[in-house]
């Protein structure tokens, strides 16, 4: 039986490796949960140390979907559809571009325009109303699903524009992040899958880390409840910070 199990998982990971990825699966899901972000971006890490460089992307998207679907789930009442409403159809468009332009992009020059832009969603001024509109949210989706097939790390943009949006309620944050998240990582699987990328060895170690997703993700709700906004706001722009400055280290090295 065990070897049945072994041999559904991919050749190439011993089972430390694997212990390693489920693990992180849990506890990047719990980071995400209670600060509102990060989580993403050190998952997306942890998988170009283990896996082929071919399967980071696509592996990191199905994780990715089952992790904020399931937030989704847990934090239905606070999303706001509106922003949803928008947010989809711009990912449609962003997506459908990315199949059409599946091509190499200067790496070091969007981690650097990426890093500018969430640091200064979180520590410039706040932008102003029409960008922070409906259509605002339709071309912010449209842009970073396109960016997204290329990078896989354009979640801490999309954040940092959610939380420009809803300032005042981290709960409300959190919940519609988790859907645009969703959404945007959704067309991937369609994406690589269309370009030939082939899923069906990596499903049960997805499943896997997408079980330990929803653990780390309750044990993340728990500790969200405890924050004031002023302090998840204080600790969501530290921790972008970081990663904004981490995109800019890996940019110049």
């Amino acid at each position: 039986m065990q070897d049945v199990f072994y041999n559904l998982l991919p050749d190439m990971l011993s089972g430390w490796q694997v212990l390693l990825l489920v693990i992180t699966a849990a506890f990047t899901s719990f980071i995400t949960a209670a600060v509102g972000v990060g989580g993403g971006v050190l998952l997306l890490a942890v998988l170009s140390l283990v896996i082929p460089v071919s399967a980071i992307i696509p592996v990191h998207g199905l994780v990715q979907l089952g992790s904020n679907a399931y937030r989704s789930v847990l934090l239905w009442r606070n999303i706001d559809w509106q922003t949803v409403l928008y947010f989809l159809p711009g990912s449609i468009v962003g997506a459908a571009l990315a199949a059409v332009f599946l091509i190499e992009l200067p790496l070091a020059a969007l981690q650097i325009a990426i890093a500018s832009f969430i640091l200064f969603l979180c520590w410039g001024p706040r932008l102003p109303g029409r960008v922070l509109s409906n259509w605002g949210v339709f071309l912010a989706a449209a842009i970073t699903t396109f960016l997204s097939h290329f990078v896989g790390a354009t979640g801490p943009l999309v954040a940092a524009f959610i939380k420009q949006k809803f300032a005042d309620s981290r709960h409300v944050s959190v919940a519609s992040f988790a859907v645009t998240m969703t959404i945007q990582h959704g067309p991937k699987a369609l994406v690589y899958g269309v370009a030939g990328f082939a899923f069906k060895e990596w499903l049960l170690l997805v499943a896997l880390m997408i079980s330990a997703g929803a653990l780390g993700t309750k044990l993340g709700l728990l500790q969200l409840n405890k924050l004031s906004d002023q302090r998840f706001t204080l600790v969501f722009n530290t921790v972008l910070t970081v990663l904004a400055l981490r995109l800019l280290w890996q940019a110049f090295t």
